[in-house]
Parts: structure tokens; sequence; C-alpha cells
């Protein structure tokens, strides 16, 4: 089996996201960066499928060049193949950027046969369009279906599990498809050591993207408004006991 999973690198969450003076780009001078949590776990669930059914799996990215360190930690849990699509500016827009993925996997493809299953992460933790997956199943030719939180493979094709209001929704989809996986579909794994020194030791393969612009342009970023919470100190010491009482009453923890 070939699994291809698409990641993206971007700021970690939580960390507080600044704005440039001109409102152009996302202030990274005092940012960490890591992978979308969704596609953390479509790492992970690349890993299990090639631990279960055998194979291959292969990371690709479309960012500048230090993405070779999201690269290399997919490497480090047990990815055996990386593509760094390296680009010089902040961000392509979402058509651009599947435009791109989509000429990088047909050359994958005609080179090394095609991938069975491609992951995405349901979207991207920064920009969350939600877009590029299903661009990128459209230009294919392949079927999509998106908030995944399972995945069993048969005999040439997948059922795709997700979570829907009424209950749980289960595909049948034949094989080559394109899966958009949601975060809590597993538990992604900690890189152990030896899988970190192996990591150094992958190449990752650069190709250059091939795209012209999309139809969608960045205007400008906005701040987004902080939220502050207040903080009651019920008391100090032993006579602070009966104010905790009537908290945990109030929310019912006590009866």
């Amino acid at each position: 089996m070939r699994v291809l999973v698409c990641v993206k690198r971007v700021p970690a969450p939580g960390a507080k996201i600044n704005i440039t003076a001109d409102g152009q780009a996302v202030d990274t001078a005092y940012l960490a960066f890591t992978t979308s949590p969704h596609e953390e776990c479509a790492v992970e669930e690349a890993v299990q499928l090639v631990e279960r059914h055998g194979g291959e799996a292969t990371v690709l990215t479309l960012g500048p060049a230090e993405a070779d360190e999201q690269l290399r930690y997919a490497a480090s849990l047990g990815v055996a193949k990386a593509v760094l699509l390296p680009i010089t500016e902040a961000d392509w827009d979402p058509q651009r950027t599947a435009a791109a993925i989509a000429g990088a996997i047909r050359d994958l493809e005609a080179a090394e046969g095609a991938f069975d299953i491609i992951l995405f992460g349901n979207e991207s933790a920064d920009s969350g369009g939600f877009q590029v997956g299903v661009r990128v199943a459209r230009a294919l030719a392949r079927p999509i279906v998106n908030g995944i939180k399972g995945i069993e493979v048969g005999d040439g094709s997948v059922r795709a599990r997700r979570e829907a209001e009424a209950g749980v929704e289960v595909y049948t989809i034949p094989m080559p498809v394109v899966l958009g996986v949601k975060e809590g579909i597993n538990l992604p794994r900690y890189p152990t050591m030896k899988g970190r020194l192996n990591a150094k030791k992958v190449a990752v393969a650069q190709v250059a993207p091939v795209a012209e612009p999309g139809g969608q342009q960045m205007v400008t970023l906005l701040q987004a408004a902080e939220k502050s919470s207040n903080t009651v100190i019920l008391g100090k010491g032993p006579e602070a006991a009966a104010a905790v009482v009537d908290v945990l009453e109030e929310l019912g923890v006590l009866k």
C-alpha cells in the first residue's frame, strides 16, 4: 500500500499571534511552528496503515525551507519519504496551493506508482479554509470525504467513518481515494530517539512547485480581539472551604 499524507507548517496552537505593521503577514519573530493538529493525526494514521497493511508512506508539504523540520518530524514517526515544494512567499492561495500539490502528486505517481490513499488534515490550524484537500481530489478526479474519524482498508476499497449529528456516517469508497482526517481519529505517537536519528538521514526531495495564482487574494490580516477572564479568589486556608463547597454544589458535583 502506498500512502501520501500532506501537511502544513503552522504557528504552534495557543501561541499569541501578532500581525506585521502593514497587515500583510503574521509576525513570526517569537513564534514556534508545528504541524496542524488534524495533520498530526493524518501522519499517525498513515504510519498505522502501513504497519497494518505493509507498503510505504510519504509526507509532502508546500511551504518555506524551514518546513523541512515538519517533514523530518513525520519521518521520525515512521514515514519513509519526504517531499518539499519550496516557496518563498508567506503563503499561497488555496487554488494555487492545490494546483501545485496536485501537479507534484501526478509527477510522483508517474515515477513510482499511484498512491492508494492520500490523507489531508480536515483543515489547517491557521487559515482553516477547508479547501486544499477538496481541490486536490477534484484535480486528480478522485473521491474525497472530509471529517474522517475512522479508516478501514478492504479489498480495493476503504470504509471511512465520520461523526454526524444523527450518529455515524460510513462511506465505502474505491481506491485510490483522498480523505480529510479529523483530530481524534487516533492518538499521535511521540518519536523515539532512534526515530529522530533516522529522520536526520532521510533525503528530503525538493520539487519546484508549478501553479498560477488563483482567484483568491489576501487583502489584509486583522488582529483578533483578545479575550480576558476574571479570577475570583475564594479565600485562603481553611476559611475557603465553605466557599469551595458552595461552588461545587453550583456545578452539580455535590448533591
